[in-house]
């Protein structure tokens, strides 16, 4: 493919993802259609099927940049710091969980749809995404916690996946949730992703220690 025309698809697929990420900030996933997403580029909707077959491969898309994004900032920690205590680890992954909403909301909410009606290709291209970032976490430990070993770091790591699976719908909840809750005589006490990921992280860290 000459170098002009695989510049023209990528930027087109980078469109079509933004596109996607904008509308998702105000719609719901159900809600959010091929169509709706052609409109917010700047070429015909027809042009989508280029890149992608259904909107849940351009949602495994977005989805990956974020995975992406999280790894990236798993490995600055080693990056940029020696060491670290249980305490600045567990408030650094903490973070990094933070600004990864997005993630989160994807990974708790629509993760089956977008990979039963994706193809194997975009499946595959998303698992090594999540991959890296699977490694990434599991290089911190061994830089920052280097007393852990191995089955330890597998015992926090598969602890703290299926953790994070969950994480969204306790940190982000709407009115008529809080409502329903209080008619049913359940009490609601508000935490932060920050604060649910770091007490979590810091009692798993400390309890394998």
């Amino acid at each position: 493919m000459p170098k002009g025309s695989a510049e023209l698809t990528n930027a087109r697929r980078e469109e079509i993802i933004a596109a996607c990420r904008k509308l998702y900030e105000t719609m719901s996933f159900k809600d959010i259609t091929l169509k709706e997403i052609g409109q917010q580029t700047s070429f015909t909707r027809t042009s989508i099927y280029n890149y992608f077959e259904t909107k849940e491969e351009i949602f495994l898309a977005l989805f990956a940049q974020e995975y992406e994004l999280f790894t990236e900032d798993l490995e600055s920690l080693c990056m940029q710091n020696e060491r670290m205590t249980l305490d600045e680890l567990s408030s650094a992954l903490a973070h990094a969980l933070e600004r990864r909403s997005l993630m989160l909301k994807l990974l708790s909410m629509n993760l089956y749809d977008m990979e039963a009606n994706s193809r194997m290709e975009r499946l595959v291209a998303f698992k090594r995404a999540y991959g890296k970032s699977k490694d990434a976490l599991d290089s911190c430990l061994k830089h920052f916690v280097p007393g852990l070993g191995e089955q330890k770091r597998q015992s926090f790591l598969y602890a703290f996946l299926p953790f994070v699976y969950g994480l969204y719908p306790y940190t982000v909840v709407t009115e008529k949730q809080k409502q329903a809750m209080k008619e049913a005589g359940i009490s609601y006490v508000y935490m932060s992703t920050y604060d649910m990921a770091y007490d979590f992280i810091w009692t798993l860290l400390g309890g394998l220690l």
